[in-house]
């Protein structure tokens, strides 16, 4: 039986020295700990080394996605086929080993007592093959780990879309979170205090404002310059004088500035999380996030999984992309297609009149979907593709406006146009000829038409009573 051996060096085939003994082992794995066991029971059949580190990833890369590398056919050909071993091979992977079986016709076989020879030859593979050091087997590990995870992520450390689905996610839980915090913040504090809540709108504002007074008594001596400005503070003193809030107690108030303490810490970190979202957006997407804004452009990327999915999508995908149910509804009930989805939250279409809206979706898709193919399989970093485009589209926004559409213009035709060979004469008996003459003579000077209709009826009217 041989054994084949995936390894960071190269390819191994091990053949069992003697199967009656391997029967008889118990622990297979424990037997071949010992060096002196292992070279009896186990022997080198062939051994075929990589060249480089890069031939160690395109082997590997082939074998992850279930292909046999050509290395390893060749080895195979040379070392089992062109000599006719009869034996079965182990194979640990399964995928392998059926292509194995369907592509070059060999018998490859998986046995619990294969697995635990695999982690044993994997053991004591510097003492089985000559040549392959300790120390050179940890660096070609090592190599082919970074290698072949550089391959796995075809992008720099810096472009991990990774950190902008999780940001992204993140950001909209604290909106919810700071909405359901200060709705219960101002709800908690107008019994105290009603009136702040109608003179101060903005929350974090209040939230500050609510840290800073406490107990609405303190409002006369409490200095709130640095948060309000002038009118505003006049105003908030004054409707504390006047309040008809009800009393509490220090308990209260304890627990409700405690909240106003996580409203403003939420707040911030809100602030600071949107400012990193926003410099990753334009080290990873920066065509992107000129044409539609760093939120967009995440929550696409997000709902894609990640950049290079958004990447593969059609432009007409990526303009409904966030209204699948609103799609499937309509084309489960026959009615009309949703025309936009997260993409109607950019400011190009946010801005464009209602008629416009599914137009210039439209357009701003398919020049969306050039940028995030640029984005995602380009080598530049700049943005210069993106103001380009966006710079037409603002164009085209503008034309639209104004009435003017490309259909409407006629490309000029191509070649000369041919004379006619044969023209009819005008005949003028086969026009329609109505009763008077002073019909047509009044509609062609452009009076009355209204009256002159009225004739006609007025005489079909007469013939219809002649006749009766």
């Amino acid at each position: 039986m041989l054994i084949l051996i995936e390894t960071p060096a190269g390819f191994a085939l091990f053949q069992v020295a003697n199967i009656k003994t391997l029967n008889k082992i118990d622990n297979i794995y424990d037997y071949l700990q010992n060096e002196k066991q292992a070279k009896k029971l186990i022997t080198p059949f062939a051994f075929q080394q990589f060249k480089d580190t890069q031939e160690a990833l395109v082997a590997t890369s082939k074998l992850i996605n279930g292909k046999i590398p050509k290395k390893l056919s060749k080895f195979l050909e040379k070392n089992v086929i062109s000599q006719e071993v009869q034996d079965q091979i182990a194979v640990q992977d399964k995928k392998l080993a059926k292509q194995l079986q369907e592509q070059l016709g060999l018998n490859c076989i998986q046995t619990p007592v294969t697995e635990q020879l695999f982690r044993g030859i994997r053991s004591q593979l510097t003492n089985l093959i000559e040549g392959l050091s300790e120390s050179e087997l940890k660096n070609m590990t090592l190599g082919l780990a970074h290698g072949l995870s550089r391959y796995k992520l075809k992008f720099s450390t810096e472009k991990v879309d990774t950190m902008i689905i999780q940001a992204i996610a993140l950001l909209d839980d604290l909106d919810k979170e700071i909405n359901n915090y200060m709705m219960r913040l101002r709800e908690w504090f107008g019994w105290h205090f009603p009136e702040l809540g109608k003179i101060i709108t903005d929350n974090l504002i209040y939230a500050k404002v609510v840290k800073a007074i406490g107990m609405r008594i303190k409002t006369s001596s409490t200095d709130l310059s640095g948060i309000l400005p002038e009118n505003l503070e006049a105003d908030v003193k004054q409707a504390a004088e006047v309040s008809f809030g009800t009393e509490i107690t220090k308990e209260d108030e304890k627990f409700i500035l405690c909240l106003a303490d996580q409203v403003i810490e939420l707040t911030e970190y809100r602030f600071q999380l949107s400012e990193y979202l926003k410099n990753r957006m334009q080290a990873i997407a920066p065509n992107l996030t000129t044409m539609v804004g760093e939120l967009v452009g995440a929550r696409l990327i997000s709902h894609a999984g990640s950049l290079v999915n958004l990447a593969k999508y059609p432009a007409s995908t990526v303009q409904i992309l966030g209204a699948e149910k609103a799609l499937f509804k309509a084309i489960r009930t026959k009615h009309n297609t949703p025309k936009y989805g997260l993409i109607f939250q950019a400011s190009l279409v946010g801005s464009a009149p209602a008629k416009l809206k599914g137009k210039v979706s439209r357009t701003l898709a398919a020049k969306t979907a050039l940028c995030i193919r640029y984005d995602a399989l380009g080598e530049g970093q700049d943005a210069e593709f993106g103001i380009t485009n966006k710079s037409f589209l603002e164009k085209r926004v503008h034309q639209l406006e104004e009435g003017v559409n490309y259909r409407d213009v006629k490309a000029p035709q191509r070649g000369k146009a041919k004379p006619i060979q044969s023209q009819t004469q005008y005949q003028e008996d086969a026009d329609f000829q109505p009763q008077g003459s002073n019909w047509m003579e009044k509609f062609q000077k452009g009076e009355d038409k209204r009256q002159a209709s009225q004739d006609i009826v007025q005489r079909t009217q007469q013939k219809k009573v002649k006749q009766q």
